[in-house]
């Protein structure tokens, strides 16, 4: 057995832990898009592997056996290409994968298929908006340049593609009173987030629920069908009965 532990989350962490626990063979592969990114108990690889095909030959290369796709929900061309190169390789693949969050009482959710969609589901009045994507698509708010922007990054950016925004530098989780105090100080009157799932940055949700304020919630995208689990102790149990998801 030879584990590749696709990477990039507090769900792979935690992966990583439990494999490093029971002694078991893997290598933690990380994307490279995070300039520090946190330690792990396992043999580390950072950087992509070159689609579908680069994928499939590491395998082979490597002897990996099973495949955990732990990245991010988002990730989803990742997700893919693992689903695809381990269909090619005939190597066992199981998704580690959190739930999405759901709506409650008192939320206020606009539910919008892309990011491109939740741009244009802002107000057309100028307003606060925390946006909560990360770095990689900001460029589709640039059209909607009337609004002021807070954003919270991993990594100092280099530059920013909207003309009034603020970025501070963070790693989570964040609770539910800092985010709070973040929403207030900064008088942010939207948010704009992916349906992530996790416990980690579900705050802001909360936060806004609590200040009532709108949340535009960017739904998943679509990856194919794949064995799916929501804990580390599932995957141990899928590498030691892979027939009892189907695999």
């Amino acid at each position: 057995m030879r584990i590749l532990l696709l990477g990039g989350t507090t769900e792979a962490s935690r992966m990583a832990r439990a494999l490093a626990e029971a002694g078991l063979p893997a290598v933690f592969s990380y994307a490279g898009r995070t300039a520090a990114p946190v330690a792990q108990p396992l043999p580390l690889r950072v950087g992509g592997f070159g689609g579908t095909e680069g994928l499939a030959a590491y395998i082979r290369e490597e002897g990996i056996t099973h495949v955990i796709d732990a990245t991010h929900p988002f990730a989803a061309q990742m997700s893919r290409n693992a689903v695809e190169a381990c269909a090619a390789t005939g190597t066992a693949l199981v998704a580690l994968e959190r739930a999405p969050w759901a709506a409650g009482p008192g939320d206020r959710w606009i539910r919008v298929p892309s990011i491109e969609a939740a741009a244009e589901a802002l107000p057309e009045a100028p307003a606060r908006v925390f946006l909560a994507i990360g770095r990689l698509h900001l460029a589709a708010f640039a059209g909607r340049a009337q609004h002021h922007y807070l954003l919270r990054l991993v990594d100092p950016p280099d530059a920013l593609p909207l003309p009034r925004a603020e970025a501070i530098v963070a790693r989570g989780p964040f609770t539910l009173a800092e985010d709070l105090e973040l929403l207030r100080r900064h008088e942010i009157q939207w948010i704009v987030a992916k349906n992530a799932g996790g416990e980690g940055a579900r705050a802001k949700l909360d936060a806004a629920r609590e200040l009532g304020l709108p949340v535009v919630l960017i739904d998943r995208p679509a990856i194919p069908p794949r064995p799916r689990v929501e804990t580390p102790e599932a995957v141990l149990g899928w590498l030691a009965h892979p027939a009892d998801l189907g695999v």
